[in-house]
């Protein structure tokens, strides 16, 4: 089993991200955030659902992407 582990970055971003979408509709925001996590979450029992970042290059280190 895989750990998930969430940068100070990737953790700003979902506030960014929730915070935009939350300008139209708080519930969207959350399910939106929920939706992420969910992903994000498969990881640990699916590994192949990721994709290897080009710019790190390290096979234990992928990203998922989700939405637009």
């Amino acid at each position: 089993m895989v750990r998930i582990n969430w940068t100070f970055q990737a953790k700003d971003d979902l506030k960014s991200i929730a915070e935009y979408i939350s300008r139209d509709s708080k519930r969207y925001a959350k399910l939106q955030v929920l939706r992420i996590k969910k992903t994000t979450g498969c990881l640990k029992s699916q590994t192949h659902l990721g994709k290897i970042v080009s710019e790190i290059d390290k096979e234990n280190i992928c990203e998922l992407i989700e939405g637009r």
